[in-house]
């Protein structure tokens, strides 16, 4: 078995790269809710934090009740615990990839882990 897996995807409203990766440690997801429209429904998580890139376009989500314009460039994490649901705005789409990760489960990162 290879060390890597290489995949690519085309232009769907929501891709999950769990499966097609054989992710072990993450879930990541490339989203895009078309103008005017919003994930269907309000969630939350049992474990998994949330860290969402904002690639394109414009919208909103409301946390726990709170709301958060949201534009390209942005980086929202979310906890598990809260509720939330996200928009595109009425004049532009918007695209996101969202990273979940139980949390509190990062024990090294880049500077810690790597081996030179």
């Amino acid at each position: 078995m290879k060390n890597f897996k290489k995949v690519s995807v085309g232009n769907e409203a929501r891709t999950e790269l769990h499966d097609v990766l054989a992710l072990t440690g993450a879930e990541i997801s490339i989203n895009e809710l078309p103008i005017g429209a919003s994930v269907p429904f309000v969630h939350y998580h049992k474990q998994n934090e949330e860290i969402y890139a904002i690639l394109s376009g414009e919208g909103k989500v409301v946390i726990d009740g709170e709301e958060i314009t949201l534009k390209a460039g942005d980086w929202l994490r979310i906890s598990p615990s809260a509720k939330r649901q996200f928009f595109a705005s009425d004049e532009k789409s918007i695209n996101y990839i969202c990273i979940q990760v139980k949390e509190n489960s990062l024990e090294n990162y880049t500077m810690t882990d790597a081996v030179i």
